[in-house]
C-alpha cells in the first residue's frame, strides 16, 4: 500500500524523497531485480565473502593471491573492484586519518568500558553483502545490544541509505521505543544525513566504531557468520524475492526458537521481552 503511495511525477517531491518519507525501498518500486554480473564474477564474489568471514583482515592483494591459488589468476585490481562492489574492506588497527565526506560528521564511540545491561539501552547495525544464483544483494540488519534480538532488517539491490532508514522505523515499530545510542560503523549510509536526521529526531544519541574497528560492532559482526553459515550458503536463492522469504523465516527463528549460549539457552526474544511467552511454549 505504501508503495502505491509512490507519485513518479509528484511536483514537489522526488522518487527518492517519497520513499524515505514512506520508508520504501525505491530499487523495488519497480520490482528492480540486482544488477546483473557476469557468471566469473559472481562467483568470485561469493568466495570472496567466505574468505572475509574467515580473513577479515584480507585486502586486495591477499584476497587475489588466496583466489589465484585456488583456481584461475585474478589480479589485485580485479580483487579491488569486486571487493568495492561488495562492500568489503579490509580490517585491521589503523590511525584515524581519514578525513569524511563534506558535511559527514563522524560521531564518537560511546560503548567503551560502557556496560550495556537493559534492553533498547543500545542497538546496533551493519551492512553485509549477500550473494545469489543469479545476482547479489545488501542485507542491513539492527539488533539490541544487550538482548542479541534482530528488531528489524531489509534488503536492497543497491547500498543506498533508504533502505537503513526503514529498517530504522521497522526496528522501532517492533520495538515500540527508541534505544538511547545507536552504534554503526563509519560507512556513507550511516554518517549519511538522512540517516543521522533519522536518529535524531527520534531523540537518539549516535556512536560510531573507529575506523576499521570490526570489535567495536563485534555482536552483529558474529550475526553475519551466523546468517551465512546457516542459512545463505546451505541454499541458492535465484532473486531477491526468494531471498527475503527465506532471511524472514530465518531471523525469526534466530529470535524466537534458536538458544543462545550467552543466555543460558534462552532465545534472544526471551532475554528482550521476558514478561512475554516464548513460542515454542505456545506451540507445545
Amino acid at each position: 500500500m505504501r508503495k502505491a503511495l509512490v507519485e513518479k511525477h509528484h511536483p514537489q517531491l522526488s522518487v527518492r524523497r517519497q520513499s524515505e518519507l514512506l520508508g520504501v525501498n525505491r530499487n523495488r518500486l519497480d520490482g528492480a531485480q540486482p544488477v546483473p554480473a557476469c557468471e566469473e564474477d559472481l562467483s568470485l564474489m561469493r568466495r570472496m565473502d567466505e574468505l572475509a568471514l574467515r580473513f577479515p583482515e584480507y585486502g586486495a592483494r591477499r584476497m587475489a593471491w588466496s583466489l589465484s591459488r585456488e583456481g584461475p589468476e585474478v589480479s589485485r585490481d580485479q580483487a579491488r573492484r569486486l571487493m568495492k562492489k561488495m562492500g568489503l574492506e579490509a580490517v585491521y588497527r589503523r590511525p584515524r586519518t581519514s578525513i569524511p565526506a563534506p558535511g559527514h560528521k563522524i560521531y564518537p564511540y560511546l560503548l567503551r568500558e560502557r556496560y550495556v545491561s537493559q534492553a533498547d539501552e543500545v542497538w546496533c547495525a551493519d551492512i553485509t553483502y549477500i550473494p545469489m544464483t543469479r545476482g547479489y544483494a545488501y542485507l542491513v540488519a539492527i539488533m539490541d545490544w544487550q538482548s542479541r534480538a534482530v528488531l528489524g532488517w531489509q534488503l536492497s539491490n543497491t547500498l543506498d541509505t533508504g533502505f537503513c532508514v526503514a529498517a530504522f522505523r521497522q526496528a522501532r515499530l517492533e520495538a515500540g521505543c527508541a534505544p538511547e545510542i545507536f552504534n554503526t560503523d563509519q560507512g556513507s549510509q550511516f554518517t549519511s544525513r538522512p540517516w543521522i536526521e533519522a536518529l535524531e529526531k527520534a531523540g537518539v544519541r549516535v556512536s560510531m566504531d573507529g575506523k576499521g574497528r570490526w570489535m567495536d560492532n563485534v555482536f552483529i559482526e558474529r550475526l553475519w557468520r551466523a546468517v551465512k553459515h546457516e542459512g545463505v550458503y546451505l541454499w541458492a536463492y535465484d532473486n531477491l524475492h526468494d531471498l527475503e522469504k527465506a532471511l524472514r523465516r530465518w531471523f525469526d527463528d534466530y529470535n524466537h526458537w534458536k538458544p543462545h549460549q550467552t543466555f543460558a539457552g534462552k532465545t534472544p526474544w526471551e532475554t528482550y521481552r521476558p514478561d512475554q511467552v516464548p513460542r515454542w511454549r505456545l506451540a507445545a
